[in-house]
């Protein structure tokens, strides 16, 4: 198992490498749930393109210790400890779903070792949004935002009778990692690939296990104050969305789009909440590289 770790601020942070260890560095933080070795199925495709991809367990998730009232902000003196660690002075951020909050916040707080950032799928603030967070999200994921807003103590026990069914699930088939969500035809091809099946299931294994806690302290924080505005975001920043996403609707993408100062967007009339492995490589990771069109 792909596993390092560092302290940072008395706390352990849980962090993998991957692809080609003297590429450019990329750091990919993952979704919610989620955990380091969430990446892209082919370490050597990776390696090819010249990258240098580093995972690493938000704190609670996985290996890295619990930071309980962490705001989205925080997560930048975590990506600069790991960084440091490293001794990587600069390098590109990605983040997904959950992730892309996260991301932004490395953007914004990093901008002198933060070469370009791309947000993808990425959730919008619900401070800013209002009720408009809601729109066009299914159900299932309308659910679990309530139980955040109702109370911690209700969204801990949810979470949990809900990671254990996932799990269940996925121990069986991976493809039906989200249940009951009604999800379109494009996420669930790439949900049903044997390639992303097999990082799945090793991914939210590991993620909510032994403990749901980064899953419930993710959901609290997207629900309250990130920490930092949006609009401060000044490096080459690219927003990506998928216009049949029903886990992080359109419009977050669109409002990000507008916030985030230049933004570069990506759009996919045809798309869910999943990137497949080809335009992960192709597209994303050569765009964090080298800069260009997103066409």
């Amino acid at each position: 198992m792909n596993l390092r770790t560092v302290t940072a601020s008395g706390r352990t942070l849980a962090f993998a490498d991957w692809g080609d260890p003297d590429g450019f560095p990329i750091f990919s933080l993952h979704g919610t749930p989620g955990s380091r070795l969430g990446r892209h199925p082919d370490d050597g495709k990776v390696a090819a393109i010249g990258a240098r991809v580093i995972t690493y367990d938000r704190p609670g998730y996985g290996a890295s210790s619990r930071h309980p009232g962490r705001v989205v902000a925080d997560c930048v003196a975590d990506v600069a400890a790991i960084a440091d660690e490293l001794g990587i002075g600069r390098f590109a951020v990605t983040g997904g779903s959950g992730g892309g909050p996260h991301c932004l916040a490395v953007a914004a707080g990093l901008p002198e070792r933060v070469t370009r950032a791309a947000c993808v799928v990425g959730v919008a603030p619900y401070d800013r949004l209002g009720d408009a967070f809601f729109d066009g999200m299914d159900p299932e994921n309308i659910k679990e935002f309530g139980w955040a807003l109702e109370s911690e103590d209700r969204l801990a026990a949810e979470l949990r009778r809900e990671a254990d069914a996932m799990l269940t699930r996925m121990a069986a088939d991976p493809a039906t990692l989200l249940g009951d969500f009604d999800i379109p035809e494009a996420d669930r091809a790439i949900l049903g690939r044997p390639d992303i099946a097999a990082v799945l299931r090793e991914s939210m294994a590991e993620a909510v296990g032994t403990s749901v806690s980064g899953w419930v302290d993710d959901d609290v924080a997207f629900t309250r104050p990130w920490g930092f505005d949006v609009e401060s975001v000044s490096v080459p920043t690219s927003v990506w969305w998928g216009t049949q996403d029903v886990l992080v609707p359109a419009g977050h993408g669109e409002w990000l789009a507008r916030h985030v100062p230049n933004a570069i967007t990506r759009i996919d009339d045809s798309g869910g909440h999943q990137m497949d492995p080809e335009t992960r490589i192709g597209l994303l990771y050569n765009w964090l590289l080298n800069g260009g069109d997103l066409d």
